[in-house]
């Protein structure tokens, strides 16, 4: 049964359960009150293969994982308003702001978050960003400002906003560039294969997919050879400046959810654990001393696993009324 954390992100899991192309045709869907799937996909792969800006309105609740101009009108009082922003794990977030027509002084306000928030729990969480919280947030009601760019740290990033007379809103362009790098991730789909490396920075990353998975990590290189423990109070990774740990947990915040095992050395090979948690988060820890590296890939579990619980799977620790 869904949980509440995902009823009250079901937004977001659709486009994040779709592959771009299918993310794509969920975001302009709702343009016309017909069903034509291949016809709105092929449409919006032309416009963009042709080199054409993808332009429209948003919604008060909203995802966008591709470029465009996109505008904002109120047509009656919107009080409680934001849209998130995804791209790829390799992608980072550029925001500018094209005009804007709010009230600041009527309560109106527009915010850029570097991130993700939902139910007050962030992502990255605030042991993995490297800005303090407060620094996070672009307020244009304090700044008045709609000059410069605003980039995410991460393939993440969203707005809120408020707006209280009809008529007025705002525009932004959203860009995305290349992140070399990639640290903090949450994945567009329920499956994948990825890198993460941490290139001698002192620093924590954190990859997200927000689906019960079956995660596999084939090849780990820490810089100090084998070893998987399952977490116990006494256990684990203490004293160690570089490992990967496994968590779980029905929130988006990575610092809120259960650790589940720990790996503190390198090995080559494969270690597999099913995860029954509505958030996965493989996170490496970094001392800066090394270059590290861990490959993973990823698979929602399907319903028939998630119901059968087996030896080495976890989801006690996630469904503890089960």
């Amino acid at each position: 049964m869904p949980s509440a954390f995902q009823f009250q992100c079901h937004f977001v899991l659709i486009f994040l359960a779709a592959s771009k192309g299918e993310t794509r045709y969920l975001e302009v869907r709702d343009a016309s009150e017909d069903e034509p799937f291949l016809l709105l996909s092929e449409d919006l792969k032309r416009e963009l293969s042709a080199g054409q800006i993808y332009r429209r309105s948003l919604r008060c609740i909203d995802m966008l994982s591709i470029e465009g101009q996109f505008t904002f009108t109120a047509d009656q009082p919107q009080l409680h308003c934001a849209t998130f922003f995804i791209g790829e794990p390799e992608e980072l977030i550029t925001i500018d702001y094209n005009f804007i027509n709010i009230d600041c002084q009527a309560g109106d306000f527009l915010k850029v978050f570097d991130g993700w928030i939902l139910k007050g729990e962030k992502f990255p969480s605030s042991l993995d960003h490297a800005l303090p919280t407060s620094q996070r947030y672009v307020d244009f009601c304090e700044s008045g400002s709609i000059q410069g760019s605003i980039k995410s740290s991460q393939n993440v990033a969203m707005i809120f906003f408020r707006i209280h007379q009809p008529g007025k809103g705002f525009a932004i362009t959203v860009k995305k560039t290349t992140n070399f790098f990639p640290c903090n991730v949450i994945s567009q789909t329920p499956s994948g294969r990825f890198t993460m490396v941490i290139p001698h920075q002192h620093r924590n990353c954190s990859f997200s997919i927000i689906y019960p998975v079956v995660i596999k990590i084939s090849d780990l290189i820490l810089g100090h050879l084998n070893g998987l423990f399952l977490k116990k109070p006494s256990a684990g990774c203490a004293g160690v400046g570089d490992f990967v740990e496994l968590l779980g947990g029905t929130g988006l915040d990575p610092s809120k959810m259960f650790p589940l095992a720990d790996l503190c050395h390198s090995f080559h090979g494969s270690a597999q654990m099913k995860i029954g948690c509505d958030n996965t988060v493989l996170r490496m820890v970094s001392s800066g001393k090394h270059i590290n590296r861990v490959t993973f890939e990823y698979r929602q579990l399907d319903l028939q696993e998630t119901e059968n619980r087996k030896e080495n799977s976890i989801e006690e620790f996630c469904f503890p009324t089960i």
